[in-house]
Parts: C-alpha cells; sequence; structure tokens
C-alpha cells in the first residue's frame, strides 16, 4: 500500500508488564509511553523493573502525517492533554504483543478500537512530537467552511384514488 503521509516521524513505543491482582489473569499490559527517534535496543528489551512492574522497550512505529488530517492534529494538539494513541495485537507466543501503529489522530486512534481483541491505549504526547505537528498544521491547514445541506423539497405523494373518491 502506498502511503500518502507527508512527514513520517520514527518513534520507540515502551510499555508495562504490571502484576494483575485477579484470578483471571497473572499479569496486565499496557503502553505508558512514545519517543520520539529509534533506539539501538531491540523490540522488547527490559527498561526497569521493580516488584510489581517491569517497563519494556516495544519496539519502533511510525506516526504519519496526512494533509487531510490536520483538523483533527490541531484538536489534539488544543485538547490541553495532547496524546498520542498505540495499537498492539496480541500474538499468543512470546512476545505476547506486536505493535501495529502510533497515532496522533483522534479518530484514527477510536477507530484502533474496533478490533476488539487489540491493545489500544492513548499515552502523552512528546513535546517534541507535538512541535512537529504543530509546524505541520500551520503549513497544511486548510480551514473549510460547514456547509449544511438544504433538503430537497419534494413533491407530496397523490392520494389514493379511493380516498380522492371518497372526498367527492
Amino acid at each position: 500500500m502506498i502511503s500518502t503521509a507527508l512527514i513520517r516521524i520514527s518513534v520507540g513505543v515502551v510499555v508495562e508488564r504490571r502484576k494483575a491482582k485477579s484470578a483471571w489473569a497473572d499479569v496486565l499490559w499496557r503502553p505508558v509511553s512514545v519517543f520520539a527517534g529509534t533506539p539501538v535496543a531491540t523490540a522488547w528489551t527490559p527498561l526497569g523493573a521493580d516488584d510489581e512492574v517491569t517497563l519494556l522497550y516495544a519496539g519502533e512505529a511510525v506516526i504519519e502525517l496526512h494533509r487531510t488530517e490536520t483538523t483533527n492534529y490541531r484538536d489534539n494538539l488544543a485538547s490541553g492533554t495532547p496524546s498520542l494513541w498505540v495499537n498492539m495485537r496480541p500474538t499468543m507466543s512470546e512476545p505476547p504483543y506486536e505493535l501495529l501503529a502510533v497515532t496522533a489522530d483522534p479518530a484514527e486512534g477510536e477507530a484502533f478500537t474496533d478490533a476488539g481483541s487489540n491493545l489500544v491505549e492513548a499515552v502523552p504526547m512528546p513535546s517534541e512530537i507535538a512541535d512537529i505537528i504543530d509546524r505541520f498544521v500551520a503549513a497544511y491547514h486548510v480551514e473549510r467552511p460547514f456547509v449544511k445541506r438544504q433538503r430537497d423539497h419534494q413533491t407530496p405523494p397523490l392520494q389514493n384514488p379511493i380516498e380522492r373518491a371518497s372526498d367527492e
């Protein structure tokens, strides 16, 4: 598939593995942060641990910025707490998840949740990524006025001939 992205931002994703306090699961997984750039570490390298929590580098992804989505990026930045959405798919083997995508588009982030078994989490957007997206929006955003469609005026359907005859 050919991408129409004008800018591609390489990012790394950090996930947390936490001991579960549940009879149905031993551990819980969730993405906790994204950082700009690509580290030298290989995917699923442990970054730190304590008794309850282990942080792991889950791998590299690319945030693609499209000129048609600038309104969504702008709204995300203006929200006060800009976020990135991380989408991971269970593998049923080791490592337990495959990193699928990271996006700055809230609508795409919401669409990630349609695949019911995927792990989708919003994480804080780092300031260096927010700066890149802000410059992208400034360069490519075109305000499109909202145009309310007008209903077609249709002629009312003809009366039933039997009803017409009884009216006369």
